[in-house]
């Protein structure tokens, strides 16, 4: 079975930086693509970010391209996302998941979760 446990939320001050990590158990992370997904109070879970299995193709939502990083580290199975230049409508609890793989030519995320889905972790962006 292919699980994850996500950490590294907390509250931050708009503008503030947090980096979030998804630790994967069951799996390789080069065996699988990986994805973060948020939900927002009253809101559905919605996907922000995706990697490629070989790690070279990675994608973003519009809301959040040029202030978030998807990066991993295979060895430590993590998946990590580094987010600056936070914003209150950041706030969420934020997931993440194994993919579908994808290659190096797709240009949108496969937003399907084939990993069961952890706990999260809560970002909280206010002054």
């Amino acid at each position: 079975q292919l699980h994850v446990v996500e950490s590294g939320g907390g509250l931050v001050q708009p503008g503030g930086s947090l980096r979030l990590s998804c630790t994967a158990s069951g799996f390789s992370l080069d065996a699988y693509s990986m994805a973060w997904f948020r939900q927002a109070p009253a809101k559905e879970r919605k996907g922000i970010s995706c990697i490629s299995h070989h790690g070279d193709n990675r994608l973003y939502e519009d809301d959040v391209k040029g202030r978030f990083t998807i990066s991993r580290d295979i060895a430590r199975k993590t998946v990590y996302l580094q987010m600056d230049d936070l914003r209150p409508d950041d706030t969420a609890v934020y997931y993440c998941a194994a993919v579908p793989k994808y290659g190096r030519t797709k240009t949108s995320c496969p937003w399907v979760a084939l990993s069961s889905w952890g706990l999260g972790t809560q970002v909280i962006v206010s002054s």
